[in-house]
Order: C-alpha cells, then sequence, then structure tokens
C-alpha cells in the first residue's frame, strides 16, 4: 500500500503541482519519500488521500504553509484529527473561471434561463450573468469582452481562445440552484475557511477571484440542497420558474461518479425539459451525439445536450470552439 502512496504523491509532484504551487510539489515529494506519512495516509481510501485533499485540510486545521519538515511535524502530531478530517470531506473546485469555458455553450440557450449545477459545492458557477469576460488571443491580445448590464464586475474571467469566435453573450438568469453532497454556505466562516484552504498556495490570481465570487454569493445566494444528485434532481428541477428555459449543469462532477450511476445521472437529466451543459473528459462517457474521439481533444469536452461546442482546458483557462455553427442557429 505504501507503494501505492507514493507512487501519488511523486506523480502529483512531478506533474500536477509544478507551475501551479511550489509549496504544493515540495510537501508532495517530501511524502513520496516518507514512509511514515505514507503509513498515516494508507489509513484513507484512494479517494480521501488525494493530495490537494490531503494538503487543504491540514492547511484548514493549522498547518503552517511552509517547508516540508514543518509540515510533516505538524500532520503527525494531528493524525487522527486529519484522518477523520480527510474522510468526511472531498476535494471541491468551485472555480468561477470554468464559466469561461460553459459560455459558448450558454451562449445558445435562448432565455431567461433557470440554472441548476449538480456537484455546486458553494455556487461560484452560477452567477454567469454577474461576472465579466475576457477573450484574448494566443498572443494576449484581447479579443472580446463582456460585462453585466450594470457594468464590470469585480470578478474577471479572462480565458484564451485560437481560431473561430462564436458570438457570445452573457445569459439572463432569473433563478439559480445547487445539489451537492455538502453544500458550501460562503455566509459561514468556517464554510469560507474551507473554501480558500481549497486554494493552492501560489495561486494569488485565484485567490483573488474566488473571495470576489464569495462576495457575490454571499449578497444574493443560490437555493443550495444537500443530497445526492439522483435523488433532488427531479424535485429541484420541479421548483425552477415554468416561465424560464431549465439549464442543468454537471460542470466537472461526473467524474467523480461510478460509471453505473454516471449513466443513470445523464439519462435522468436528459428525461427532462431541460437544457444540459456539461465539461468532462471526452472518454468519460458515451452520451456525446454525435460519438467523439478522445485523441481529437488537448483537453476536456464541452457539451451542450451531449452535443459538442467546445475543446477546453477543465479549468476554463482557454477553450477553442468545435461546433462548427454559430449560436444563432442552434
Amino acid at each position: 500500500m505504501t507503494d501505492a502512496v507514493a507512487h501519488r504523491y511523486d506523480r502529483f509532484a512531478r506533474d500536477e503541482a509544478p507551475g501551479r504551487s511550489d509549496v504544493y510539489a515540495e510537501w508532495a515529494a517530501g511524502v513520496a519519500a516518507d514512509a511514515e506519512v505514507q503509513a498515516l495516509l494508507e489509513r484513507l481510501t484512494p479517494q480521501h488521500r488525494q493530495p490537494p485533499l490531503v494538503f487543504a485540510v491540514s492547511r484548514l486545521l493549522g498547518a503552517p504553509v511552509a517547508a516540508y519538515p514543518r509540515w510533516r511535524e505538524f500532520v503527525l502530531a494531528h493524525a487522527d484529527v486529519l484522518v477523520a478530517e480527510c474522510a468526511r470531506r472531498g476535494v471541491q473546485i468551485n472555480e468561477p473561471l470554468r464559466l469561461a469555458a460553459l459560455l459558448p455553450a450558454l451562449s445558445m440557450v435562448d432565455g431567461p434561463v433557470a440554472l441548476l449545477e449538480l456537484g455546486a459545492a458553494a455556487g461560484l458557477c452560477l452567477y454567469p450573468d454577474r461576472y465579466s469576460f475576457r477573450v484574448n488571443d494566443a498572443d494576449g491580445a484581447a479579443r472580446l469582452g463582456l460585462d453585466p448590464e450594470d457594468g464590470p464586475s469585480q470578478v474577471l474571467l479572462t480565458s484564451t481562445v485560437r481560431g473561430e469566435l462564436p458570438r457570445l453573450r452573457l445569459p439572463e438568469v432569473v433563478w439559480r440552484a445547487g445539489i451537492d453532497l455538502d453544500p458550501i454556505d460562503v455566509r459561514a466562516p468556517g464554510d469560507r475557511d474551507w473554501l480558500q484552504s481549497l486554494i493552492w498556495p501560489g495561486e494569488h490570481e485565484r485567490a483573488e477571484r474566488i473571495s470576489a465570487a464569495m462576495a457575490i454569493a454571499a449578497s444574493d445566494p443560490p437555493l443550495l440542497r444537500a443530497g445526492d444528485a439522483i435523488e433532488q434532481l427531479d424535485a429541484m428541477a420541479a421548483a425552477a420558474p415554468a416561465d424560464a428555459t431549465l439549464v442543468i449543469t454537471t460542470p466537472g462532477m461526473l467524474v467523480y461518479l461510478p460509471r453505473a450511476r454516471r449513466l443513470e445521472l445523464i439519462d435522468r437529466i436528459r428525461a427532462l425539459d431541460a437544457r444540459w451543459i456539461t465539461i468532462d473528459p471526452p472518454a468519460l462517457h458515451d452520451a456525446w451525439r454525435p460519438a467523439i474521439e478522445a485523441a481529437d481533444f488537448r483537453g476536456f469536452a464541452v457539451g451542450l445536450d451531449g452535443r459538442v461546442v467546445a475543446d477546453a482546458d477543465p479549468l476554463g483557462r482557454w477553450w477553442e470552439w468545435r461546433a462548427g455553427i454559430s449560436p444563432d442557429a442552434a
């Protein structure tokens, strides 16, 4: 078992943390070479000993953002509480920038829109109408800017787009809601602390973006319901205004479901009178219409009702139009 822990943390140190967090790269490399800490992490299931989760929980509990020996000392001194806290939590990547990748699909939906996100965490991806968007080319030159009706937002979502740029527009959102196993209420200090702990050390722009998005969510909270997405879906869909287009989004959540549950959820969504927007690894499921080849994608596939409209970075930093038609024709 220790080999599995060492391999996972070594891979994180080599392939995932560099360029995002020097601190996490150092911590992961330290764990990969530390049999005592590996033995501690073996008390957790593979899902609950993922590096981003363990590191976030340790910081929530008070671990210093410092060199590995100091972090290690804290973790070993608080082993039982760390294991218990990791076991009850999951990684909740509530990144508003993901909306930059979803905007091409949202622009194809007639409004007004009732927006329902599955795996919503704090619901920070439920405010595409309240954020500002900037689209740049590969050289950083501005191509397009979109702002809410009342002016530029404190939340600025910037992405790079190569090639064709379809017509983009901010949706008119009249109802926003989410389902999550453990919703985050940004009005609660403890929940805000947890969301901030999930930001990797060194991600300064992301920290500012999420802080500004939390302020918007706190001033106009979405309807968040705790529970299983499949079990809660019909009731939440029925609560949406009848005179709005129901748009169900699954940004980054389907990957966490076992295959059978994933397919069941997709079938349940398709049975509703709703539009479905998702961003997934292209090989994650067979719900794309028409079928796609994973090798044709640099990133994740963005889909509207199963039809791919973009190839995108999973966190929205870049996207490429793939639908081949204008949103006006949808």
